[in-house]
Formats: structure tokens, sequence, C-alpha cells
């Protein structure tokens, strides 16, 4: 296969590189823009369903990262959901691969997932935009960045909050399910809740026309820490059997019996947290080399006015973070919903361990994306009331 354009995009080392607009280019007429999201997020997670979410909500990226290999494509996670592109020459076959993952979602996790596809052509007929960037914290392991309101508006349609033409357009057929089990590969669960060293996990998403650079730079000097991240080699913790193997048992299982799959998630685990624990070396695996990865390749969800985050900090640093947003919002200049808890999940997707091909999202406990989006979601309807009160 040729490569794709995404892959030839200059990878952004550092988070502050995604704050540059000169580092996103525009995404070819005649890729696909998918979206999903997890319907009723919320009241799932509350009913203690949040790893779940999060694992259904990245099955789209593993099921498509799988079907284009060996071509590198775009994606970004996003607690409850996830937007991907996909080149020309797979898009029929992805609207398959979501139509199963839709189905798949239902049956084996009771979840309802909302899917939604449009050629960015189709989405700028509608006189949207859309650009993208390559975040690339490790070589051969990247986040898709975005900018541009194409995403948030085909995003809105699939919720049905949106332009209902645009719904139309996007959807999926059911009758393109051929009934075969989607290709989860490299999608699991297996580390423990990463619990907070400093004081509080925070869930962070901030909205608004600003100056994006100079807000992280705020947060980092509010927070006391270099890097705003969750994963720190002293909060992973990897025990057996994994709490949640039964979720990705279910995405493995094909055709099988689960007890099967079952097994499988069972020894395959015992025997990585032997090797992990022992530090020891198999083949291509190196457990030093998969730790310093891992809490290097963790996600940065960045969405053109959009900025989401989780990282642990101090009580007094969340408390302070919080009262600066507090003054920018009174002021209007930005608008946010901020979930705190005392411990993040993570949701791992490998590609090749002997290559170091490993990449990792992380969401805040007690709900967070899902509820601070939530959150967000308020404040932007009472401001919106306030000004047509005013």
């Amino acid at each position: 296969m040729a490569e794709t354009f995404y892959a030839r995009l200059e990878p952004m080392v550092r988070i502050e590189q995604t704050f540059e607009a000169r580092r996103y280019s525009p995404v070819p007429a005649d890729w696909l823009v998918v979206v999903t999201d997890i319907e009723g997020s919320t009241a799932a997670i509350e009913a203690g369903l949040q790893k779940s979410v999060n694992f259904c909500g990245a099955a789209a990226i593993a099921a498509l990262k799988n079907l284009c290999l060996p071509d590198i494509i775009p994606f970004q996670f996003g607690g409850d959901g996830a937007v991907i592109l996909v080149p020309p020459h797979q898009a029929s076959s992805a609207r398959v691969v979501l139509a199963r993952t839709r189905r798949f979602v239902g049956e084996e996790y009771g979840l309802s997932l909302r899917v939604g596809a449009a050629t960015v052509e189709q989405l700028h007929r509608y006189g949207l935009t859309l650009k993208v960037g390559r975040h690339e914290p490790s070589v051969g392991n990247s986040f898709a960045v975005f900018q541009g309101d194409a995403v948030d508006r085909l995003e809105a349609a699939i919720k049905n909050r949106g332009d209902p033409d645009l719904r139309d357009l996007a959807m999926i057929d059911p009758a393109l399910d051929d009934g075969e089990p989607p290709d989860f590969t490299g999608l699991s669960c297996r580390w423990s809740p990463l619990p907070s060293n400093l004081g509080q996990m925070v869930a962070l998403i901030v909205q608004g026309d600003f100056d994006h650079a100079a807000l992280y730079a705020d947060l980092q000097r509010l927070a006391e820490i270099a890097e705003l991240k969750a994963v720190r080699r002293e909060n992973l913790v990897s025990r057996w059997p994994p709490r949640d193997f039964m979720l990705e048992a279910r995405a493995i299982r094909g055709r099988r019996p689960l007890f099967l799959a079952a097994l499988q998630v069972l020894l395959v685990s015992f025997l990585a947290v032997t090797l992990l624990r022992f530090r020891i070396k198999l083949g291509g695996f190196n457990p030093e080399t998969y730790i310093r990865g891992l809490i290097v390749n963790t996600d940065f969800p960045k969405r053109d006015r959009t900025v989401a985050l989780v990282f642990d900090c101090g009580q007094a640093q969340a408390a302070a973070v919080r009262g600066y947003l507090d003054r920018r919002a009174a002021a209007g200049e930005l608008h946010y919903g901020m979930q705190v808890s005392n411990e993040a999940l993570m949701t791992c997707l490998v590609t090749n361990l002997a290559e170091d091909r490993h990449v990792h999202f992380v969401d805040g406990g007690a709900g967070g994306y899902t509820l601070a989006a939530k959150q967000l979601k308020g404040k932007l309807a009472a401001s919106a009331t306030a000004a047509l009160a005013g």
C-alpha cells in the first residue's frame, strides 16, 4: 500500500507543539471521518460500568486500526467514544466493520454504540473544515489532534443534537452487518486503576477561543508538575487475575465459547504479570522498555477549541486550578468541566510489543471525561440562557 498522507506529517513530539497551527494539515477530501459515542454513557458510569464504557469507546479504534494495517491512521479517544480517519481504499470495509462493532458492543456489553461516518468532501458541503496533526510521543506511536469544526458537528449530528440531514448522511446501515465478529486484536485493560500519588486525579475539559498554549503553561504552573500526566511508574499496578479480564475475553472470543476466551486471557495475562514483576525479557519483549513506553505513550485529546487532560496533582493544586478556571470562566474567556477522583483508568491498544508499538487511553475515575463533559454542557447551556435573557 502507498504511504498515507498522515504517515508523512511531521510528528509533534511534545504536547506544546500541538498548539501550533502550522503543524496541522488539511485532511484529503476522499478520506472518511468516523465518530462513535456510547449512548447513555453517564447512566452506565453511574451504574458502575465506566471500564466497559471506556473499553467500548476504544473498540472502533482497535477494529479500524486492525482493518487498515499496515497503514497508520489518525484516531482520538474521548472516554465514551472516538474519532477515526480512514483512507478511501478502506472506506467501504470500514462501514462494515463499524456495523459489526455496533452490534457486537450491544450483544456482548449491553451498551448502545452510536456510529457515523462521512467523507471530508461531504462535510465540506456543509461548510465544515478539518485539519489533523500527528502527536507522536515516541517513534511509531501516534495520536491524532484536530483543528476545524467538522468533528464536533458530525458528533453532534449522530447524537441527534445537530443537523438531521448530516445525521442521515452519516448513518451506518445496519444491513451492512454480516454477523462476523469484529477484530479487536490488541485491545485490553489489564492494568489496575491508577491511584493518585499526589492527592487527586483531575479530568479536565476546557473549551473556548483562547491561547491554548498559555492555558497549558498556566495549568502546569498551578499544578506544580512538569508534565500534566496521570501515568507514573509509581502507580502502575498489575495484578492477577486482572479485575476486568472478561471485557477482553468477550472482545476476542470470536465464535468460541466464552470460557475458552477467558482462559486464554488469564493465561496470557499471567505470563505478562510474571514478566513484568520479575523484569524477565522474553523474545523481543523487554519489560523495562515497555514500562518506559507506557508512561510516555498516553493520549492527549486536543480538538479545535477544546483541550482535555487527565493529570495527577495535589489537593491544594487542584483547588488552585479550579479557582483559576472559575475566574477565567466568570470573565467569559472560557468554559470548563472538571471531575476529580482518587484514580485514573487506562485502556491499552497493543500493536507489537517486540517493536515497542503500543498506545494507552486514559480517563479519570468516578466518571472522568464523561462527567466533566456533562458539567461543561450544563455551563454552556446556562451561558446561552443568560445571553438570551440579557
